[in-house]
């Protein structure tokens, strides 16, 4: 069966809340946003400064729920600083089938990375779709 790599969620947006160079490596999320967005610990995650346009691989690590936080750690803190605009991106393969019905969960977010919209209403995923919204 032919699979095809899709964009299965994203955060729109988010503000760099601090840089830790001195810090393995990873990006911290606020987990409420990671839970939102259907992301795990230590899930590949992709970063697109929208700042100054640097793109890079990291993972997710937990953050306190509800605290905005967004932390770039490791060598990955050169490429985003503090008050940096970012996107966080998600991928899943699925069969080419049921690309063209696809809809990925879109997280937008405000200055102090609170949720202010979720697209879809629910993850594409079942054992997520009980998830609250914007609580």
């Amino acid at each position: 069966m032919t699979s095809i790599t899709v964009l299965y969620s994203k955060i729109h947006r988010a503000t760099v809340t601090d840089a830790q160079l001195h810090y393995e490596g990873s990006l911290t999320i606020d987990k409420h946003l990671m839970d939102l967005a259907g992301l795990v610990e230590y899930q590949q995650i992709d970063i697109y400064n929208i700042t100054n346009g640097a793109r890079f691989t990291t993972y997710a690590i937990t953050g306190e729920p509800h605290s905005g936080v967004i932390q770039v750690n490791g060598a990955a803190a050169h490429l985003a600083r503090q008050n940096d605009l970012i996107i966080i991106a998600s991928y899943a393969d699925i069969p080419i089938e049921k690309g063209a019905d696809w809809t990925p969960r879109l997280v937008f977010v405000d200055f102090d990375n609170h949720p202010s919209a979720v697209k879809p209403d629910q993850l594409p995923v079942a054992s997520r779709a009980n998830q609250p919204l914007l609580n």
